[in-house]
């Protein structure tokens, strides 16, 4: 039962993934695409940690922490893009 609710969870959220990646593409500002390209890496974050107990291997909690640090350090460096952009 329990992994019923996992495998239809991991449905869902690759489904809010695809939609948050559709408005990463059509998003009329860059501030727009970076908070679905934040969205998109969470919402990665969690489906990784689900699969990871669906699947009862804990190695890829390991890769979740270094993608987790990897989409944090993409997320500041575009920031200071868009601020950098804002001051010309």
């Amino acid at each position: 039962m329990d992994e019923k609710i996992l495998i239809s969870s991991t449905i869902a959220l690759s489904i809010t993934i695809v939609i948050c990646f559709i408005r990463a593409i059509k998003g009329p500002e860059l501030a727009d695409r970076l908070i679905s390209i934040n969205v998109i890496g969470t919402k990665t974050i969690v489906l990784i940690s689900v699969v990871s107990f669906i699947i009862k291997e804990s190695y890829f909690i390991d890769i979740v922490l270094v993608y987790a640090l990897i989409s944090f350090l993409g997320s500041v460096v575009i920031s200071n893009l868009i601020s950098e952009e804002g001051k010309r």
